[in-house]
């Protein structure tokens, strides 16, 4: 005997749940697709604008240099990005940053550049920090101009 007449028909809405299927799977991977940029964190997040990252270092310039070797009261920025914190040859750190075993990458930059005493608390670093995400992306942006 076989299932009732009912279950055997096309339900009349069957385009609907097609469409459906298709939403579901089209959200699938626009959310798996988010999720992955997330993740990546790296060049894909800090989308800066270098020119404008350039402007923004005025209020670093008063401390830090951009000139390979050259020292102020803060040491120079210059290859900054990718290197590891507190290994700038001729400038006395502070123990907390040399423990902090960060590597300055586009998150620990940002962090840092956003409230550098609690990003590694015990750094001598006195500025008060770039409130404005754009300013530190931007910032960043030009720091990895520094090579």
């Amino acid at each position: 005997m076989g299932p009732p007449k009912a279950f055997q028909e096309t339900p009349p809405n069957h385009g609907i749940f097609k469409e459906m299927t298709k939403m579901k799977k089209i959200g699938f991977l626009a959310t798996a697709l988010a999720v992955g940029v997330m993740i990546s964190g790296g060049s894909a997040w800090a989308a800066g604008d270098a020119a404008k990252g350039k402007k923004v270092f005025k209020k670093c310039a008063i401390c830090h240099s951009v000139k390979k070797g050259k020292k102020k009261i803060g040491p120079s920025l210059f290859g900054v990005a990718g290197r590891k914190a507190a290994t700038v040859k001729g400038f006395r750190f502070s123990k907390a940053l040399k423990k902090s075993g960060l590597t300055w990458d586009d998150a620990s930059l940002d962090k840092f550049l956003e409230k550098p005493r609690k990003a590694v608390r015990g750094t001598r670093m006195a500025f008060g920090g770039l409130r404005s995400k754009k300013d530190r992306e931007n910032l960043i942006a030009y720091l990895k101009t520094l090579k």
